[in-house]
């Protein structure tokens, strides 16, 4: 068992008296995670941008890292995070920096951590789950066409507001959509 599930303080491995107020969502959630490991929340495309997709309950069921990906439709990004956490759930180590082969077809996909600053935006009900941060979350970053990524030069400019670069703090991050969406 890692350091960080042996430090989980979620609503499973832990008591916090509202389990009452909980919502449908958050036993659903909950159920999910102890029957399968985690669960995906998706979050489809709407007028303020792009859909996206997260896991809750990797790192209490396996020790490793949350998993989220952006801009691809939400049904497509639920079986690629699964495909990463069944690795998880394999023993295969998800790391910051790291890049992983077969998760999309002929592509690989980078890991890159996510910094706090984004996390009430995008990760509500992953936070409701674990109660107590620091709550880890590795952001799945897909490359275009030709496997460069959004940080490279010669990267397709098309999908420059397809993804956001969550390892940035929001204040680093360019203009656009996401840069919106927490306010900036």
């Amino acid at each position: 068992m890692s350091n960080e599930r042996a430090a989980c303080h979620c609503v499973i491995c832990h008591d916090y008296g509202d389990r009452g107020e909980a919502t449908a969502l958050d036993e659903h959630t909950v159920r999910h995670v102890q029957d399968h490991g985690w669960s995906v929340v998706m979050v489809p495309a709407d007028e303020q941008g792009p859909g996206f997709a997260y896991t809750v309950g990797l790192l209490h069921s396996h020790g490793v890292p949350e998993l989220a990906m952006f801009g691809l439709d939400v049904q497509l990004m639920q079986a690629l995070l699964n495909t990463l956490g069944r690795r998880a759930a394999d023993g295969t180590a998800l790391e910051d920096g790291g890049m992983y082969e077969g998760v999309i077809e002929g592509r690989p996909v980078a890991l890159r951590a996510a910094d706090r600053g984004w996390y009430r935006e995008f990760f509500g009900r992953a936070i409701a789950f674990y109660r107590r941060p620091p709550l880890p979350v590795l952001q799945v970053v897909w490359p275009d066409a030709d496997s460069r990524f959004v940080w490279e030069p010669a990267a397709d400019p098309r999908f420059e507001d397809s993804q956001p670069r969550l390892w940035m703090t929001p204040e680093e991050h360019p203009a656009g959509v996401w840069a919106t969406l927490v306010g900036r």
